[in-house]
């Protein structure tokens, strides 16, 4: 068979062993001694200076820093002549041309550093990364979210609606299989009715069973409501998709992460830069701020990293400088040192203060 294509059965089949161990309740954290061994044995596209992280009951080995979907500021490090944004490619030829590349390219070094998960939020990223994945499948684990047909909207709230949209989203980016499925559910405000919420645990336990993916959980902007949802459905809640920025810190009583560890969840966090607020510069590589972007960019994810029961942030990386940059920060010493730290604070002070508008709600991601 060409070991470029993994098949459902194929993947079943490691599914199942990859469990092995579960029921121990061991805790998501970084790879040693015996467990260095599983991962590098178990894992995708090992690279030995990438650090990698168990993902929960998945039983997955990932990256320290996975790869996010979100390509914000694109137009920054590559030529384009339109306007790139957004969660869709470009329209126009010659952009998409550029944009595909740089996805590719951003994708290569990723799997070259040992990189090996990619999170897709949106039917423009699905599309987008399984091309950039074509002939290489099996290098790099793909999360898959069809955000606009799932249940942040109201007619993708049954059961029905739920796996026909993970059906025609996986056909179109031409993907067999998803390896976690993770439904973008309602982020803040009104919350799901008891029903809409069966109808989602029926969703992910169906497509489970039928071999369309291979692990589940979901993502959502409420801290207590996705506590609950873990402490409910500790079945289905294997990897959750969740805010946990540079600043972030845990509850000292009825955190997320007690729940997070009790049942054994993954955990990838969105929006450690805090949507760009963290930087001081625009993304580009001739920003006369890029230097200390780039530092701060490290501070942030060493921090994130010192909580074992992270998984791994997961950035939107725009270039093969910003992949360098985080495996950089994964490779240096953990733990930040007095000045390091007061550096760090300065710096997510003024990140809080530069939240934009639509981003406001990240203060609700303060504590954990």
């Amino acid at each position: 068979m060409d070991d470029r294509r993994i098949t459902r059965r194929d993947f079943m089949r490691d599914s199942a062993a990859a469990g092995v161990g579960v029921a121990a309740g061991l805790a998501a954290g970084r790879a040693e001694g015996a467990d260095a061994n599983e991962a590098k044995e178990k894992t995708r596209s090992y690279n030995g200076e990438m650090e990698y992280r168990r993902l929960g009951k998945t039983g997955l080995w990932v990256s320290a820093v996975c790869l996010g979907g979100h390509w914000k500021r694109i137009n920054k490090v590559i030529p384009a002549k339109g306007s790139i944004g957004g969660w869709n490619p470009p329209g126009s030829s010659a952009d998409a041309d550029l944009f595909h590349k740089n996805r590719h390219d951003v994708v290569s070094r990723c799997l070259d550093a040992g990189i090996n998960l990619v999170d897709a939020c949106s039917g423009g990223e699905i599309v987008t990364y399984a091309r950039a994945l074509k002939g290489r499948r099996d290098k790099m684990y793909f999360g898959f979210s069809w955000y606009e047909k799932e249940s942040r909207f109201p007619q993708w709230r049954t059961a029905k609606k739920l796996l026909q949209s993970l059906e025609e989203g996986l056909k179109q980016a031409g993907l067999d299989y998803a390896d976690v499925w993770r439904i973008s559910a309602h982020t803040r405000g009104s919350r799901h009715t008891r029903g809409e919420v069966e109808e989602m645990v029926k969703a992910l336990a169906t497509a489970r069973k039928q071999g369309k993916v291979r692990f589940t959980g979901l993502s959502s902007h409420d801290r207590p409501w996705l506590k609950m949802m873990v402490e409910t459905y500790p079945d289905v809640m294997q990897v959750i998709v969740t805010p946990y920025t540079a600043s972030s810190k845990v509850l000292p009583t009825d955190s997320l992460f007690d729940a997070v560890k009790k049942h054994d969840v993954g955990v990838l966090g969105i929006k450690p830069f805090a949507s760009n607020s963290l930087f001081k510069g625009d993304g580009s590589p001739t920003s006369p701020h890029a230097e200390q972007d780039d530092r701060r960019a490290r501070l942030a994810v060493r921090y994130i990293l010192c909580n074992p029961a992270m998984t791994a942030p997961i950035p939107g990386l725009i270039s093969i400088h910003q992949v360098d940059n985080v495996v950089a920060a994964v490779q240096e010493r953990r733990k930040l040192d007095r000045a390091e730290k007061a550096e760090l604070k300065a710096a997510t002070d003024e990140m809080w203060a530069n939240l934009p508008k639509g981003y406001r709600w990240l203060n609700e991601w303060r504590y954990v």
